[in-house]
């Protein structure tokens, strides 16, 4: 079970994870080490490639200089000091820049994997995810949807999910990584029901809400004009939405998406259950392009995200920004200043 770490600081101790070193996680990791926002934030470690993270700083001329992390807290940074986290046997042999390869999705596993030892043996008091490619990840032979089940799996949690933020939204998704025409089947009211118990956890462990009101978003248009249009509305989400009720969560009834995520905006929903992926996206990052956080609820353990990913388009070429970054820190540094660690969903 994580604790807060603090080292003597009211600044919580972050774990930094590095991504795929071939994107642009170590680039807009090292920019936002250089800031001196960050170290108002917390006391950041960067768990990642050594050799990878000496070459970026160097490459972008930043002030900074690499030191190994100090798990017990006692050794103090000088200014310009980045603790370091390398669980890496060997240095990574020669990559490309923006190519997926089974040797970097192997690495940003290992850097992921390390971070949940750290938090779950107290060393750091949050973690906070730079990307990973899916592609490369699968090339290593690790099979994950994504940063969010893998994070599950390595500390055993049955019921999580990802809540993104950003702007005045806060929403939860049903589903994800999903191709739309496999959608409808997934949307079961098990599944649906589930999403409005993390929407409901989220909002009341994470952001303090008493008594949360959370809209659900319908799949149809005009969610489904009484069956019109569709009947997942009548048949699925309906019926999840009776039984968050009969338990005491103050959902909705299933409502049209093209209203629902601007009453959401104006603040008649403190967040939104958003049935898909792009559903819950377009709105979000319309509102709040590159301040976006990823929030996995229900770990015991704390985890944002950045709300992009590896950019090998741009990887290599300095000219990411580290803003997601810098969000995704203060949401984890005030969450870990006041955290109480989510053990009920663990089994």
């Amino acid at each position: 079970m994580a604790r807060k770490l603090t080292t003597g600081s009211s600044r919580p101790v972050l774990g930094l994870t590095m991504g795929d070193p071939a994107g642009i996680g170590p680039e807009v990791i090292a920019k936002a080490l250089a800031d001196k926002a960050l170290a108002r934030l917390c006391r950041p470690v960067v768990i990642g490639s050594r050799p990878v993270m000496e070459r970026t700083i160097k490459w972008l001329d930043l002030p900074l200089h690499v030191v190994t992390f100090d798990p017990s807290g006692k050794a103090a940074l000088k200014p310009g000091q980045v603790a370091v986290a390398d669980p890496l046997d060997t240095p990574l042999p020669k990559f490309r820049m923006g190519v997926a390869a089974a040797v970097t999705g192997a690495a940003s596993i290992a850097f992921i994997k390390e971070a949940v030892a750290l938090a779950q043996a107290g060393s750091v008091g949050g973690i906070v995810t730079a990307p990973i490619n899916k592609e490369a990840m699968n090339m290593a032979g690790f099979h994950y949807p994504g940063h969010t089940e893998l994070l599950a799996d390595l500390t055993k949690t049955k019921e999580f999910g990802m809540m993104i933020v950003g702007g005045p939204l806060k929403i939860m998704f049903t589903t994800t990584h999903v191709a739309i025409n496999a959608l409808s089947p997934l949307l079961t009211t098990e599944r649906i029901g589930k999403a409005i118990r993390l929407a409901h956890l989220g909002l009341t462990k994470y952001f303090g809400i008493a008594r949360p009101r959370i809209g659900v978003a319908a799949l149809n248009p005009h969610a489904g004009e009484h069956g019109l249009f569709g009947n997942e509305e009548s048949t699925s989400i309906a019926p999840a939405v009776k039984l968050a009720r009969a338990a005491g969560i103050k959902a909705s009834d299933p409502l049209p998406a093209d209203t629902l995520f601007g009453k959401a905006a104006r603040g008649d929903y403190d967040g939104v259950v958003a049935m898909y992926h792009d559903q819950g996206l377009i709105p979000l990052k319309l509102v709040a392009f590159g301040t976006c956080v990823n929030l996995t609820v229900g770990l015991p353990i704390i985890r944002t995200s950045v709300d992009h990913g590896t950019a090998y388009d741009i990887a290599g070429k300095g000219v990411a920004e580290h803003g997601s970054l810098l969000e995704a820190v203060k949401v984890a540094a005030r969450l870990a200043q006041s955290w109480s660690p989510v053990t009920h969903s663990s089994r």
